[in-house]
């Protein structure tokens, strides 16, 4: 068999460019769509235009994402400077563009929901609000606080942060709130209710979680002619109902998931009370596998205060195996490992596991109440998508003023993805990371002319940047 020789051009460097536009495309298209040159443009008069800097930042994290610092590296490359009509500047230029923002946030934050509506007629208003931590890489942040960490590192200071969202099918941020790491959740609710109930019909639905429950905000919520629905922590008085709960073929909501329900009607609210077989089983593991690490952590308590070192800075000191006296000492010279076990499932498992509660001002079917409440998890999937694919952690910036702008900018990078999955619907249920790594696929050749003059090649484009990108790409 005669064997063919494949042959190939010789790789000669050139002068052209290649740059991945598709993500700078789609920051201008929605910077133009909600008006960020009258938002901006009025905290900063000289020197590099703020706009641009501000359309560069969020597409710096749309693509590369990394430090704040890297970013201006990444800026300052000739084709992108080009593409947003910038000149080189220094780093310091960056940080405090985002001090600018930062400073402002709370007005850009309004400034923007002014714009959005003013763009959008959404069919309804009512909104998911959750709340979040984030891990602080330092200690010199007038914001870090200590708290409860969300993300397991009780050894780390953090900030809290507040989102609110158009729920529904709608799924767009509205509301940003920032907060000391030491803000809990009933304590947030006013910053970020307020922020944006002007924008909010009257008798639009507030949805939130039971950590932000309260009688202070209920009535809140109600005095600006809302509704409410939430969920609510078990307490003793719960117990009785417990007790008394039968799961029968005329209280179930969920077949497949072996959910009952009963209403409990009041004077002023309703309560949804709920048992899920599955929830009891995943709760009632969780709390063998945390028996498991409260004994590792009291060994390594055991070890250290044997040693005479001082306690691991990563323990926080809610153990039941240890005792807080003038001094640390641990149960397990009395325990065996098993007996220990025993005395941590005992604290924790308490016979609540598998049940929960819904409160709300109106009068829903159990399963109305249900469906409700789990469609908030579109809000939880926003602070996944800020971590994971906007990816604004590990923050190590270090005022008040870099915080908050850093944040801002992860918080329009999202409402970007957001807006574009509300503007096309075959993108509705398409994850923020395909749609991110599909505009990032857009590329932008600049070939160098032998006269001198440049030629600009689009290429890659794809079913989901074709839609959002084509026309403007053509334009540009």
């Amino acid at each position: 068999m005669k064997q063919t020789t494949l042959r190939t051009e010789a790789i000669i460097p050139n002068q052209n460019i290649s740059l991945p536009v598709g993500t700078a495309l789609a920051v201008k298209k929605y910077s133009e769509k909600l008006d960020f040159e009258n938002i901006f443009s009025r905290y900063k008069k000289r020197g590099v235009g703020i706009v641009s800097l501000i359309e560069a930042m969020i597409t710096y994290r749309l693509t590369e994402n990394q430090s704040t610092s890297r970013a201006s590296d990444w800026i300052n490359r000739q084709e992108v400077l080009k593409f947003f009509e910038l000149s080189a500047f220094e780093e310091r230029t960056l940080f405090r563009v985002l001090e600018i923002a930062g400073d402002n946030y709370e007005e850009i934050i309004h400034l923007l929901q002014i714009n959005l509506f003013a763009q959008y007629d959404f069919p309804h208003t009512d909104i998911n609000m959750d709340w979040t931590s984030f891990v602080l890489w330092g200690t010199k942040a007038e914001l870090g606080e200590y708290g409860y960490s969300r993300a397991h590192r009780p050894d780390k200071k953090q900030i809290t942060v507040g989102i609110s969202q158009i729920g529904g099918n709608i799924n767009i941020p509205i509301g940003l709130t920032v907060q000391t790491g030491n803000t809990n959740d009933q304590t947030h609710f006013k910053k970020t209710f307020l922020q944006v109930c002007e924008h909010l019909k009257s008798g639009s639905r507030v949805v939130f979680d039971k950590g932000a429950q309260s009688k202070d905000n209920l009535d809140l919520v109600l005095a600006h002619k809302m509704k409410y629905l939430s969920a609510k922590k078990l307490n003793l008085s719960d117990d009785k109902r417990i007790k008394s709960f039968v799961k029968s073929k005329d209280n179930c909501v969920d077949e497949v998931n072996k959910i009952y329900g009963e209403v409990i009607e009041y004077p002023s609210r309703f309560d949804y009370f709920y048992f899920s077989e599955q929830l009891k089983c995943d709760q009632i593991e969780a709390k063998l596998r945390m028996a498991e690490r409260k004994l590792t952590e009291a060994k390594a308590i055991q070890f250290a205060l044997g040693k005479g070192k001082p306690l691991p800075a990563r323990f926080q000191l809610n153990n039941p195996l240890v005792e807080i006296t003038y001094t640390y000492q641990t149960k397990l010279k009395d325990l065996t490992d098993e007996q220990a076990r025993k005395l941590v499932q005992n604290a924790s498992i308490n016979g609540r596991e598998g049940f929960f509660c819904l409160v709300s001002c109106e009068k829903l079917t159990l399963n109305q109440a249900l469906k409700i409440y789990r469609m908030k998890d579109s809000i939880e999937k926003v602070f996944q998508s800020l971590k994971n694919d906007i990816n604004i952690k590990p923050l190590r910036v270090w005022t008040t003023k870099s915080l908050c702008g850093a944040i801002l900018i992860g918080f329009l990078a999202q409402l970007i993805i957001s807006l574009m999955r509300y503007d096309y619907k075959e993108l509705s249920q398409v994850a923020p990371k395909f749609i991110k790594i599909s505009l990032m696929n857009l590329t932008v050749t600049i070939e160098m002319l032998e006269n001198g003059k440049k030629k600009e090649i689009y290429s890659n484009f794809e079913g989901i940047n074709t839609l959002i990108l084509a026309k403007k790409a053509v334009e540009t």
